[in-house]
């Protein structure tokens, strides 16, 4: 995650019990939330979870069955799409293919009257802001896929919304140019100070983009927390599964107090934990969970502080800069994901090896 400035705690977008219904399906259920002015927020989740028709309500484009969508303080409920403080940017990007770069990015600028001198130097500088200075006369359907996001963008932006909603805005482009315009979206965002809302299906993606980010299943918030909060400490085990790779052993809790709960974990023995690193279960029965990179296979001395375990290598997934090893530690009936840096130094080990995992009961959450 690309570190940014703190956010002004100035409320832009807050949801009250916002409910949606479609027929007998409830869509939304209950949502209620504040997001910052001039922050990066993600709406996360599978399909089907609620967070695009979310989105939409903010943008005017779905109406709600009950509660209250305010945007900059004011009550969104009588005003039409056309004339809230936002815009977006769809996932096909709508970019029309007759015309212009420079006539698609001024499209939405017809209606102001502006002169010509105006709407070019508008136009000029939306199209500066994204890195495409140069490209007003140039046909539309010439462009690559990262320079028609970008046309989008701009177009977005030159209506100088207070808030831009982004539906799924990279899903269409390659991984490595992907990557890319996540960077530049981020550092856009920073520049232009406005309120970015993303909607997404990629953990990653959310992690790497935003400042917060609610995590969303069956029309509900399970979590709304910054990224490292919602990776290392999340609430329940389903949020846990949905970001990234959780490891889960059976667990038994042999006592608790309001600061500490100590546990027995399959594999790993007695330990005691932090009441920051209890969370819920919904129904899968006590476990404890952990990252695959928070187990460390020893190669040399002992690490300082650790606790160790045996085990054997059971499968080897190598990519390059890491290499996965799946691992049945001693006493356990399934086998742990553990990731390793491959540095120069390193070795890649073979399928079969017996090796010792260094843990630290810190890196752990109870689920129960």
């Amino acid at each position: 995650m690309i570190p940014k400035a703190p956010i002004a705690d100035q409320t832009m977008i807050e949801f009250r019990d916002v409910q949606k219904w479609y027929g007998d399906y409830h869509a939304l259920r209950g949502i209620s939330a504040k997001i910052r002015a001039g922050e990066f927020f993600s709406l996360l989740g599978p399909s089907g979870c609620g967070k695009t028709t979310l989105l939409r309500t903010i943008a005017g484009f779905e109406g709600i069955s009950d509660g209250v969508v305010l945007v900059d303080g004011k009550d969104m409920a009588d005003v039409p799409a056309n004339k809230r403080p936002t815009n977006m940017m769809f996932q096909s990007y709508a970019i029309f293919p007759h015309l212009t770069v420079a006539q698609n990015v001024g499209f939405g600028l017809r209606k102001q009257r502006l002169s010509k001198d105006e709407m070019a130097r508008r136009v000029g500088e939306a199209l500066e802001m994204v890195g495409l200075e140069g490209y007003g006369a140039r046909a539309a359907h010439a462009l690559s896929g990262g320079q028609r996001q970008r046309v989008a963008l701009a177009r977005a932006l030159i209506l100088k919304p207070k808030v831009l909603l982004l539906d799924e805005p990279l899903s269409a482009l390659d991984k490595k140019m992907r990557e890319q315009m996540q960077v530049e979206l981020i550092k856009l965002q920073r520049q232009v100070g406005i309120t970015f809302i993303l909607v997404t299906h990629d953990q990653e993606e959310a992690l790497v983009m935003s400042d917060r980010i609610a995590v969303m299943f069956d029309g509900e918030i399970a979590q709304l927390s910054d990224a490292e909060t919602l990776y290392r400490r999340p609430k329940s085990r389903r949020v846990a599964e949905f970001i990234g790779t959780m490891n889960f052993l059976p667990a038994t809790v042999i006592a608790e107090s309001d600061d500490v709960v100590e546990v027995d974990a399959q594999g790993f023995g007695r330990m005691t934990l932090a009441a920051d690193q209890v969370g819920a279960d919904a129904g899968h029965g006590t476990s404890v969970g952990f990252r695959p990179e928070t187990l460390t296979i020893i190669q040399d001395a002992p690490i300082a502080g650790g606790r160790e375990v045996p085990a054997i290598i059971e499968e080897v997934v190598y990519y390059g800069d890491m290499t996965y090893y799946d691992v049945r530690i001693e006493g356990t009936e399934r086998a742990a994901r553990l990731s390793m840096r491959n540095t120069f130094n390193r070795a890649v080990l073979d399928r079969g090896a017996a090796v010792r995992i260094a843990w630290s009961p810190a890196a752990l959450i109870l689920f129960r």
